[in-house]
């Protein structure tokens, strides 16, 4: 082997050795990104799985407040219908008190606003919490999303570096990029795209 020989694969492993260190890079960067991709996407999908423990929560609350308020009324009716058969006027009296008690509870079981436990603000917080875990998991959805991205991208800048293609770097670089496009879509604007 000349000298001259020795001197381009020098300046060959030279160049290599330096496209190699630009690869290293873009996959460490596209591996951070990766890294915040995954942190958010697991907090978005606990906050799906809580809100909807939440809205559940909620949801059967409502019915047993339905069903008591049901039962109230069912009651209240039935002593209503009673009263045209009773000749006692101190047991009548102490029956339509009653009545008005009954009809308080019923009203007080449908809205209730001071605690927020009647069934109209029970089923409006159920909606509130829904509404909370579907943003949520369009935003799980997205990072989902941009973790593939990221990742598909790091594999081919890893061929990049065995195969010498630099036109895979170049993809890889465009996955990065669409990636951060989804991340951002999650983060800012959930459901400007409909993935599911």
């Amino acid at each position: 082997m000349g000298a001259h020989e020795s001197m381009e694969h020098a300046e060959h492993a030279e160049h290599a050795s330096g496209s190699n260190k630009n690869i290293a890079l873009l996959i460490a960067v596209i591996a951070l990104f990766l890294a915040f991709s995954e942190t958010l996407g697991k907090g978005a999908q606990t906050d799906s799985i809580s809100k909807n423990v939440e809205a559940s929560n909620l949801w059967a609350f409502f019915q047993a407040k339905s069903i008591r308020r049901t039962v109230v009324e069912a009651t209240s009716d039935q002593a209503r219908l009673s009263l045209g058969v009773m000749g006692d006027d101190a047991a009548k009296a102490a029956l339509v008190k009653q009545i008005e008690n009954w009809k308080k509870t019923a009203a007080r079981y449908r809205s209730e606003p001071e605690t927020g436990e009647g069934s109209e603000q029970l089923a409006s917080r159920a909606k509130q919490a829904e509404h909370a875990r579907d943003l949520s998991l369009a935003k799980y959805h997205h990072y989902e999303v941009a973790s593939a991205a990221f990742q598909i991208g790091i594999v081919l800048a890893s061929a990049t570096i065995i195969t010498g293609m630099i036109a895979l770097a170049w993809v890889a670089g465009l996955l990065a990029v669409t990636g951060l496009a989804f991340t951002a879509i999650g983060l800012f604007a959930p459901h400007a795209v409909h993935l599911m």
